[in-house]
């Protein structure tokens, strides 16, 4: 298949010393650390995951600049990293603001953000028979929204490198209840969008594209499921409409492990419901694969009894990851060139199991199934 659409993978930029995580786990900790010390769980389990370019700081543009050289070679076109911001502040921002930001050649990729506005639990690693702390909630005030608007407006829409989908700068929400949370009704949150578009305009951007991350399973123990999705993106006036892991939509019914072709047909049905259903453009996603494992705490054993002591997949061979892709990205072939969009779950997501980035066990190979899919013809924008 030659190049037809923009692969878009997300990044958790919790591979760098953060002030925050120090206070919490100790000087230097990062979540390599849990990468390091995870184990076999049942027989064949493939852990633990050891990345080919060793536990690297992401906050070093030298890093950052070779995670952009394989992507933009092997065809990923942006980063959407998850970001996040609460009352206090930033958390995790330096893989942006010091890695990428400072990469000699950020200009081979465009960035965008996903706002993971859940709340921020310590199951770094989780204890069973215990309720994770709460650490940062998701819900936020009005005027935390304002100044995080702002901020974005002026230090990330405007960077040359920042990702614009028809013309907008690209803003994706991780958790619509959370948003209309921050607000008090929906009215109120549309309000809120509306305006924050127009202080875009104001800044010089033609308009905000604004996409929502939707599920119909939750993952985290903190999310909660929305009624009517349909109804609410709607509403709240959003441009698009996306997803972050196919688990979102499809449960892993078979413990320790779930086949990986099971899940992607689970998760291809809701797609094909997504493409029309919504009423709005709606970029699919593929993921590589899943496993929770390494967030479980040392002493405790897998057991069935939600994340991340949950099942894991299995048989994502980079053999089937490359299939998924021809299949998702039929979902978008006949769509106008601006809505040929996938997401990928994950560049880099190692303590969930789903990552391109290389590791010794498969090398190159799951950024070679990107490749052979979408030849790459130099990054663009959507």
């Amino acid at each position: 298949m030659s190049r037809s659409c923009t692969v878009a993978a997300y990044y958790f930029p919790n591979y760098h010393v953060d002030p925050r995580n120090e206070a919490q786990h100790g000087p230097g900790w990062t979540e390599w650390e849990l990468v390091r010390r995870a184990e076999p769980r049942f027989p064949g389990h493939d852990q633990p995951k050891v990345p080919l370019w060793g536990h690297e700081d992401e906050a070093d543009p030298a890093v950052m600049a070779k995670k952009i050289d394989a992507a933009a070679n092997y065809g990923v076109d942006a980063f959407i990293f998850d970001w996040y911001y609460y009352d206090d502040g930033p958390f995790l921002e330096r893989g942006i603001e010091k890695g990428l930001f400072g990469a000699p050649n950020n200009e081979r990729i465009r960035f965008g953000v996903m706002w993971a506005n859940h709340d921020w639990i310590d199951i770094h690693p989780a204890k069973r028979n215990c309720t994770p702390p709460l650490l940062y909630p998701g819900k936020v005030t009005p005027e935390t929204f304002r100044r995080m608007g702002a901020f974005l407006i002026d230090t990330y829409f405007a960077h040359p490198a920042y990702w614009h989908v028809q013309g907008a700068p690209y803003f994706s929400i991780y958790d619509l209840s959370k948003l209309v949370a921050t607000f008090g009704s929906v009215d109120a949150t549309r309000k809120a969008l509306d305006q924050w578009r127009g202080e875009a305009a104001r800044a010089g951007f033609a308009n905000l594209h604004l996409n929502a991350v939707v599920w119909g399973e939750t993952v985290l123990p903190v999310e909660e499921k929305i009624a009517d999705p349909v109804e609410l993106v709607k509403r709240l006036g959003f441009d698009s409409v996306t997803s972050y892991v196919w688990i979102h939509h499809f449960g892993l019914p078979d413990f320790p492990q779930t086949d990986y072709d099971v899940v992607k047909k689970g998760y291809l049905d809701y797609a094909r419901f997504a493409m029309e259903g919504y009423g709005m453009p709606y970029f699919p996603n593929v993921s590589m694969g899943w496993d929770s494992t390494p967030r479980i705490c040392p002493s405790d054993r897998h057991s069935n009894t939600g994340y991340p002591s949950m099942a894991t997949i299995g048989g994502n061979t980079p053999a089937a990851f490359q299939q998924a892709l021809v299949e998702v990205a039929a979902l978008v072939e006949n769509r106008p060139p601006e809505e040929r969009i996938i997401t990928v779950n994950c560049w880099n997501e190692w303590t969930e199991g789903s990552y391109l980035e290389p590791d010794i066990r498969s090398g190159f190979a799951y950024l070679e199934a990107v490749r052979e899919v979408f030849a790459p013809e130099g990054v663009h924008s959507a």
